[in-house]
């Protein structure tokens, strides 16, 4: 048995009572673990293979070939390893975390100077894997619209009376990450309280996660069960909340706090790839965090999207 609820889109957009199961199963399993297994979700099924593909020939170049294009945590482009330390958002201090990231992310503009240079900034593409650019624009651009619909499928499994997320995103910042976790015999044995990525919850609203199982995989902490292996279906994206989406939710639902393991020496060669894609809303959009009897605490301030996601994101850097 798993936590993660099994959704499908096809049967919530087919409307009925078969949008209204779906709908009892999203809120259900949201509150259990701030995780969800989606099918149907609409993203071309060669697409991931494609883009990985791609950038695992980006991660083979010599490092002194990625450094033209390394920049720390929080940029476009490539971020080296040792750079980041997801286990600081809990506030634990941990050594950086075993990997090394290709980072895009919206790069339309404001035309406020101040604004675009922190949150929507030119991405940078490398020429030696040109094709790189091509996959990846059009894999963000199928997980944004899919990002949409589970915003809306959100407000829809609260029965909220209109979708408040249609006037919140209409300009909004995201990232998307390619994280590659390499092999136990590559890195050596990790130092104590040492992960791929370690413990802590996502930052925006929904994140979509196409992930290869592995060893050293996923994992996904509940109340109820702690620390289990997150299951894999190859038909479905995982997607988890983030803390912003779960403040909205007057965290009746909890950001899906999860962790992935260190290299196994049961695996020494397993090597990974994952696509992660961070959404959130309008830099300016104002979240207005609903109140009982829907929300589970009451009067919480609203706040801004950018100042919330800019205190987390400064707490996980090193350096």
């Amino acid at each position: 048995m798993t936590p993660i609820a099994t959704v499908d889109l096809n049967r919530w957009r087919a409307g009925g009572e078969s949008a209204a199961a779906v709908l009892r199963e999203v809120d259900a399993g949201l509150q259990r673990a701030g995780f969800l297994l989606v099918r149907g979700h609409g993203v071309p099924e060669e697409l991931p293979a494609a883009v990985r593909a791609a950038a695992r020939r980006f991660f083979a170049l010599p490092v002194a070939v990625k450094q033209r294009y390394a920049v720390s945590v929080g940029g476009r482009g490539w971020i080296a390893p040792g750079l980041e330390a997801n286990g600081y958002a809990e506030g634990t201090e941990t050594p950086p975390d075993l990997k090394e990231t290709f980072a895009i992310g919206a790069d339309t503009r404001t035309g406020d100077p101040v604004v675009d240079r922190v949150w929507f900034r030119d991405n940078v593409w490398p020429g030696e894997v040109s094709e790189l650019r091509e996959l990846l624009l059009a894999y963000t651009a199928a997980v944004r619209v899919l990002s949409d619909d589970l915003l809306a499928l959100c407000a829809a499994a609260l029965a909220l009376p209109h979708n408040p997320f249609e006037g919140l995103a209409a300009h909004p910042t995201w990232t998307c990450n390619i994280n590659h976790y390499p092999s136990l015999t590559r890195i050596g044995t990790p130092e104590p309280g040492q992960f791929r990525i370690g413990p802590h919850t996502d930052f925006g609203t929904v994140t979509v996660l196409d992930r290869e199982p592995g060893a050293g995989g996923l994992q996904i902490f509940t109340e109820d069960g702690g620390w289990a292996d997150a299951p894999y279906d190859p038909y479905a994206l995982t997607v988890n909340i983030g803390d912003l989406l779960s403040y909205w939710s007057g965290h009746r639902w909890p950001a899906g706090r999860h962790r992935v393991l260190p290299p196994q020496a049961s695996a020494p060669e397993e090597d990974l790839v994952s696509l992660i894609y961070f959404y959130e809303l309008d830099h300016d959009a104002r979240v207005m965090p609903l109140e009982p009897p829907v929300g589970r605490v009451s009067g919480l301030r609203p706040v801004v999207s950018a100042e919330f996601l800019r205190t987390r994101l400064d707490a996980i850097t090193l350096g």
